[in-house]
C-alpha cells in the first residue's frame, strides 16, 4: 500500500499544473444593460478593457425591462473599434467574433411567485458552461436580474458546486424577490456573494478631489480614449456610477475564494438567517423588516373569484403581481433602503381593491455578523459593522477604501487604446 502516497502525490501535482494552465478565472456575465439601469453600459465599457485577464465565456442579457442582447453587441461593436490597438498590448484579448458568438438572451421578465419560468438560451449557456470539463469554479457575476441563474438551478441543481456567484443585489434584489427567494429557500448551499450595498463603494466615498471625482475622473482619464471611452462618456452624463464593476473588481484583486480578506470587490461576512417576515395582513409602519429583506404578505382574497384574479401591490416604482391560491393572494417585496414604504392593491377581486398599508425596513444590526447561520454556508452578505458603512450604506467602505488604486488601474487600462506597448 506503499504506493497510495505517491499516487496521491501525483494526482495533486497533476492538479496543479491543469490550474497553472487556466490561472485566468472563468467568468459568465448576467447583466440588464439597456433595461433599467444605464450604469451596466459602463461596467461593461470596464470589462472589456480587462478582457484579456478573465476568461469570458458568457455574456447574457437578463434586463428587467427593454433591454436586450442587442445592447451588449452594441458595445461588442465599439470594442471592435478599439480592438487593434488593444491586441498590441496583449494577445489575450478575445476577437469581437468570439465575444458575440457567447452573446446571449436570457429573461426579460422578473420571475413569477413559484422563482423561475421557463429555460431561456441565458440560462442553458450557463448550463452548458457550468458542465464544461474543465477543474476550474465558474464564476458568475449577477448585474441585474437573477432569473436566468435561478432558472439554471432549477433545471441543472447539479451545476451548483462549480459555481461562485457575485450577486449585485439591493434595487436588482427589489426587482426579483421570486427568483432570489427561491434560490436561498431551495438552493442554501450555494457559494455567493449577496452584495446589497457594498457595490456603492465603487461610486461613494472614498478619494473624490481633484481628478478622482466620479465626473472629473471620466472628463480627464476616459472621455477622449476610443470608441469605448467616448461611449462611456455619453452614460449617466458623463458621471461614474458602475455599481456592478466591483464584481470583476473581485476578481482583479483580492482572493476570490475568500470573500473575509477583501480586495477591491469589497470585504463580506458570512451570512445570517435570510431576513424575511410572512404576514397574513395588510402591515403598517409599525411593523419592521430588516433592510433587503422579503416580506411575504399574504391576504384572504375570498372563494368566489373572478374566473382571471388579479391583484398587483404598487410600492415606489414598483407594481408586484399577486399570486393566487387556494383562497389567497401573495405577494413579495424587498425594501431597497431602511425607511417607511407604503403600499396600495389593485386588484379585479372587490375584498382586495384598494387597500393600503406601510412597512419599516430598519438599518441592518452590526451584531447580525455574529450570527452566521449553517443552513447557508456559502453565503456572504454585507459587512454591517459601522465602521465600514459610507453613510446608510453599510460595507461600502471596504470597496471605496480602494478607490484611488482600482481607478488608477482603470486609468492605465484606457490609455491601452490610444498608446502604443
Amino acid at each position: 500500500m506503499k504506493y497510495i502516497p505517491w499516487l496521491l502525490l501525483s494526482l495533486v501535482l497533476i492538479t496543479q499544473t491543469c490550474l497553472a494552465q487556466h490561472s485566468k478565472h472563468r467568468v459568465i456575465i448576467s447583466t440588464d444593460i439597456g433595461g433599467t439601469d444605464p450604469d451596466d453600459f459602463q461596467s461593461m465599457v470596464h470589462l472589456l478593457l480587462y478582457a484579456d485577464a478573465l476568461d469570458i465565456e458568457g455574456l447574457i442579457s437578463s434586463p428587467f425591462g427593454e433591454g436586450t442582447k442587442q445592447d451588449i453587441l452594441h458595445v461588442i461593436d465599439l470594442y471592435q473599434q478599439d480592438y487593434p490597438n488593444l491586441k498590441r498590448h496583449s494577445d489575450d484579448y478575445p476577437s469581437p467574433e468570439q465575444l458575440r458568438a457567447i452573446t446571449k438572451q436570457g429573461e426579460k421578465k422578473s420571475a413569477p411567485y413559484q422563482g423561475y419560468r421557463r429555460s431561456t438560451e441565458g440560462s442553458r449557456w450557463i448550463v452548458e458552461r457550468a458542465r464544461a470539463d474543465d477543474p476550474r469554479p465558474l464564476y458568475v457575476l449577477v448585474w441585474g436580474g437573477i432569473e436566468d441563474l435561478a432558472q439554471a438551478l432549477h433545471d441543472a441543481p447539479d451545476i451548483l458546486p462549480k459555481l461562485r456567484v457575485h450577486y449585485i443585489g439591493g434595487p436588482n434584489k427589489k426587482w426579483g424577490p421570486d427568483a432570489y427567494q427561491y434560490i436561498a429557500e431551495q438552493h442554501p448551499k450555494l457559494w455567493i456573494i449577496e452584495s446589497n450595498a457594498t457595490y456603492r463603494g465603487w461610486f461613494v466615498g472614498g478619494v473624490q478631489s481633484d481628478d478622482w471625482g466620479n465626473e472629473s475622473f471620466v472628463s480627464e482619464h476616459i472621455a477622449q480614449q476610443g470608441a469605448l471611452g467616448k461611449f462611456f462618456n455619453t452614460q449617466l452624463g458623463g458621471v461614474i456610477k458602475m455599481g456592478d464593476t466591483p464584481t470583476v473588481a473581485w476578481l482583479l484583486n483580492g482572493d476570490p475564494e475568500s470573500p473575509a480578506a477583501g480586495g477591491w470587490g469589497g470585504q463580506y461576512v458570512r451570512a445570517w438567517t435570510r431576513p424575511t417576515i410572512a404576514m397574513n395582513r395588510l402591515t403598517n409602519k409599525d411593523d419592521q423588516i430588516e433592510e433587503f429583506g422579503v416580506l411575504e404578505l399574504t391576504l384572504a382574497a375570498g372563494d368566489n373569484l373572478p374566473t382571471h384574479p388579479e391583484a398587483f401591490m404598487d410600492v415606489e416604482n414598483q407594481s408586484l403581481i399577486g399570486h393566487f391560491d387556494n383562497g389567497y393572494v401573495h405577494f413579495r417585496f424587498t425594501p431597497k433602503a431602511a425607511k417607511v414604504f407604503n403600499y396600495s392593491i389593485r386588484s379585479n377581486v372587490a375584498s382586495l381593491n384598494n387597500q393600503s398599508g406601510a412597512i419599516t425596513a430598519v438599518p441592518t444590526s452590526p451584531a447580525k455578523a455574529m450570527q452566521p447561520n449553517s443552513k447557508w454556508p456559502n453565503w456572504w452578505v454585507d459587512n454591517p459593522d459601522p465602521r465600514w458603512a459610507e453613510g446608510p450604506h453599510i460595507g461600502a467602505k471596504t470597496v471605496s477604501q480602494w478607490r484611488q488604486a482600482f481607478l488608477s488601474d482603470f486609468a492605465k487600462r484606457m490609455q491601452r487604446i490610444q498608446h502604443a506597448p
